[in-house]
């Protein structure tokens, strides 16, 4: 009878060892990262700025390539966090005289994402998508850079 009492007991202790050990690995899995569904709304918002916008007489150079990279980094971002699903369509009319050029708009957007992403990261497996996201935009920065110098040359005579 002795024997039989304690294999339900010891069945009861694994299971409330197991289910205490629960909260703990919990701890241990990342979060979902807040920065960098941000950033992906900033990358959204620099990618329709450089598309070619209607009224636009001059395409830059630097400007296609600044939105591949921009794609590049998206997706890095969507891999290493979750996708907030929002649309690329899904932004209001820029009006191209307010603020500066929408190249210059662009530049804020992808600093403002870089910045974003910039905050500790404590998945690993993130480490590397997180990396080559900062260097997908850095290259975005420098196409768009050299694409609003060539914007103020010819409308700044």
């Amino acid at each position: 009878m002795r024997k039989t009492m304690k294999v339900p007991m010891l069945v009861t202790l694994l299971f409330l060892l197991t289910v205490a050990r629960l909260p703990l690995q919990a701890q241990v899995l990342p979060g979902q990262h807040p920065g960098y569904l941000r950033a992906l709304t900033d990358l959204r918002n620099a990618r329709w700025l450089l598309y070619h916008q209607a009224g636009d007489t001059k395409v830059y150079e630097g400007e296609d390539y600044a939105i591949q990279q921009i794609e590049v980094a998206i997706g890095d971002i969507k891999a290493a966090s979750i996708d907030d699903g929002k649309n690329l369509n899904d932004h209001p009319v820029v009006d191209l005289h307010d603020k500066g050029s929408r190249l210059a708009r662009a530049l804020d957007d992808l600093h403002a994402a870089r910045n974003k992403i910039s905050g500790e990261e404590d998945d690993p497996t993130a480490h590397d998508l997180r990396r080559r996201s900062f260097e997908a935009i850095d290259r975005a920065i420098s196409a768009t850079n050299k694409a609003h110098d060539a914007w103020l040359k010819d409308n700044h005579h």
